[in-house]
């Protein structure tokens, strides 16, 4: 009788890449920083807004949700329901359907819906101009306030979203756990009159350069001051060691597998 071989332990062809250990100095980050915006001279936001009323609940609709979802389901909402006004007087359900392709679509009719009845009762009808009327709006935390107030109102803020998150830590800018953490730390990198440009350089290099799974570093216009392309570097290495071992492996058990089948009787 054949003897049965245990299984082997799955190995992950894809782990984590983790943070650096410590923050870069101050004269690195700056580096750093100036190439991401030589690199990103134009970033703004890709959501698409008109006023700060669209704007705001298009950030709201964000929430894990990609902008460009949230793009291609603003036009209608809008187009149903243009201002404040309008929107407060919806019925969730309605609302439900123009957003279901955002996910979360009853939570954030919800949000959207309440918040514009708030603007409408508690502000007249406007979008408020300070944090803690933004932060009292349903649906809106720190970093939807931080995106309304420097980009519709020009305001020196930074807001913290999954990109900006990945990003400031892989380049060494912060060992914060929190968005607020991080928030607090680039803050202190970042001169006032750009710092409300900063989060989109981010924002940008985390999607186009700077991914979650692996970066692309070769592609990185940072990547010699980079704190984590050496340990990206040595992880694709591992991974092409894990392939080559368990790759022939696999083909060898099944080929055992298939001879002890044919010489079955």
């Amino acid at each position: 009788m054949a003897k049965t071989v245990p299984p082997r332990p799955a190995v992950s062809l894809s782990p984590k890449i983790p943070f650096p250990a410590r923050k870069v100095t101050r004269e690195r980050a700056a580096r750093e920083l100036a190439i991401l915006e030589q690199s990103y001279p134009n970033a703004v936001t890709a959501l698409l807004y008109d006023s700060p009323f669209t704007l705001l609940i298009a950030v709201i609709l964000s929430a894990q949700c990609t902008d460009a979802r949230v793009n291609l389901t603003t036009p209608a909402l809008f187009a149903a329901y243009p201002t404040p006004e309008a929107l407060a007087a919806a019925k969730h359900v309605d609302v439900e359907t123009l957003v279901k392709s955002c996910g979360f679509f009853r939570m954030k009719a919800k949000n959207i819906v309440n918040a514009a009845r708030a603007i409408v009762e508690l502000h007249g009808g406007r979008v408020p101009e300070d944090r803690a009327a933004l932060e009292s709006l349903p649906g809106v935390g720190r970093k939807t306030a931080n995106v309304v107030l420097s980009v519709a109102f020009g305001e020196a803020e930074f807001a913290v979203d999954t990109h900006v998150f990945r990003v400031a830590h892989r380049l060494g800018l912060t060992l914060g756990k929190t968005p607020r953490a991080v928030e607090d730390d680039v803050v202190k990198l970042v001169p006032r009159e750009k710092l409300r440009h900063a989060h989109h350089w981010l924002i940008l290099h985390g999607r186009a350069i700077c991914k979650a799974p692996v970066p692309l570093c070769a592609q990185c216009p940072v990547r010699i001051l980079c704190p984590s392309a050496p340990l990206v570097e040595l992880l694709l290495a591992t991974r092409a060691k894990v392939r080559s071992a368990s790759g022939p492996a696999r083909r060898d058990a099944s080929g055992a597998a298939v001879a002890r089948r044919r010489r079955s009787p």
